[in-house]
């Protein structure tokens, strides 16, 4: 359920509600509120601006299995967005202060396709995570910390779904990345413009590679803080979890194995690993970033129902490019691997709605081995049509894309596992079938 403008106009003083008297803030309070109601219209300027720019071909295009999903979702981060943004406006001036106004947000580098926006909000909510840890110890009213706190969770909920949404793992890490308001702005510096934050911000660090970043991978960067010659500069990798970071060479930054999830990169002009601390973290010697990668070793079972191919295990793709089929019919079950070709060729013909799909006596698993895939051709079944050849017509859902599973014993269809069409729709199947 969202947020309703009354319940919003409730919410907005939680924040400061705790004491029943006028509260005050320390100037440190002042800052992080005002940094953070600036991030947080940020993202929902992004998410604004993505949810106009993109339609439901967009997101099936990019590999979603439904349009719907990512939709449902990306609206929901968006309003939680608009949420923490009103209620950290209506806190400020509730202390006597006013937002930092006069930002500006410029996506149009990232919101050029819905794989390069899903990235994206991916490092924003993951960043969105970092910077709440990172201000924690910066606030003096505890009933403030813990106040912003109850954003940081709901951060953390957005930032798994990105994950899922990314074909990454859920929960990649154990624990999570902190980061100071100045290693913050070296990453959401790039899209903030018109505004004085009260923070410098460190020096932007790209990842210059082009593809797939994972372990073996030699990383390459830019950055306008690294002029001429690299020769004693080094690279460093801060994980979830670890005490300290890996430090490398900076010409040999090889992403090494046993690493899943995000990785906070920074170049450094000493080898003495930065801790994975911000409070005891020596930054005197950091030259540039952090920026954000994401080591994508270990992706589960969830990402791949979502992201159809994504995942390394179960029937969500078999590593060979082919597609896995169950079917179960009257309680026996087969599984029959189809290939790329067969499968397009039954997505295609499932364009139109409603699809009447023709398939042999014995299933779907007869069509592979018979080195064809099931064919399909427009419009309603009457539930006999193919009954001179001995075939079963089957009525999917309307819409798509849906491929043939077949009947079960309850006269019902079940179409690749996520479809059930009624049974009236579908002639139940015969004995022996």
């Amino acid at each position: 359920m969202r947020f309703s403008a009354n319940f919003v106009a409730l919410a907005a003083p939680l924040l400061v509600s705790a004491l029943p008297f006028k509260r005050t803030a320390s100037a440190n309070d002042l800052l992080v509120l005002k940094f953070a109601q600036v991030l947080e219209q940020l993202e929902t300027q992004f998410y604004t601006e993505a949810l106009q720019t993109f339609q439901e071909i967009d997101f099936i295009t990019a590999g979603f299995a439904t349009a719907e999903i990512a939709i449902q979702q990306f609206t929901a981060i968006q309003s939680d967005e608009s949420t923490h943004t009103t209620v950290l406006t209506s806190t400020i001036q509730s202390l006597g202060d006013q937002p930092i106004s006069g930002c500006l947000f410029d996506f149009s580098s990232v919101l050029t396709d819905v794989t390069t926006m899903a990235a994206t909000a991916r490092v924003v909510e993951n960043l969105g995570v970092a910077a709440y840890l990172g201000a924690a110890n910066l606030l003096d009213d505890p009933v403030l910390l813990t106040d912003a706190a109850t954003i940081l969770t709901v951060e953390a909920r957005h930032q798994t779904v990105l994950n899922i949404f990314n074909g990454g793992s859920a929960i990649p890490q154990a624990f999570d990345i902190a980061f100071t308001p100045s290693q913050v702005l070296a990453v959401a510096g790039q899209f903030i413009s018109g505004c004085d934050l009260g923070v410098p911000a460190n020096p932007t660090l790209t990842v210059t590679n082009t593809g797939t970043v994972a372990p073996g991978t030699s990383l390459t960067f830019s950055s306008t803080a690294i002029n001429g010659s690299t020769d004693g500069l080094f690279c460093q990798m801060i994980v979830g979890g670890a005490p300290i970071a890996l430090t490398f060479p900076y010409d040999q930054c090889i992403v090494p194995q046993g690493i899943d999830g995000p990785v906070a990169l920074y170049i450094t002009s000493d080898d003495q690993p930065l801790a994975n601390d911000i409070i005891e973290q020596a930054t005197i010697d950091l030259i540039a970033g952090p920026t954000m990668a994401f080591i994508d070793t270990v992706p589960d079972d969830l990402s791949g129902l979502v992201l159809p191919g994504s995942s390394s295990s179960g029937s969500g793709s078999s590593g060979s490019g082919s597609s896995t089929v169950s079917a179960t019919v009257s309680s026996s079950t087969s599984v029959t691997t189809i290939t790329p070709d067969q499968e397009s060729s039954i997505l295609a013909s499932l364009s139109a709605s409603p699809t009447t799909l023709t398939v042999p006596p014995s299933g779907a698993a007869a069509a592979s081995a018979a080195g064809a895939a099931p064919t399909a051709t427009a419009g309603a079944s009457s539930g006999n049509d193919n009954a001179a050849t001995g075939s079963t017509s089957v009525v999917t859902a309307l819409g798509g894309p849906n491929m043939f599973t077949g009947p079960v014993n309850n006269g019902t269809v079940i179409v690749l596992g996520w479809t059930t069409v009624p049974a009236s729709s579908v002639p139940a199947p015969s004995v022996g079938q």
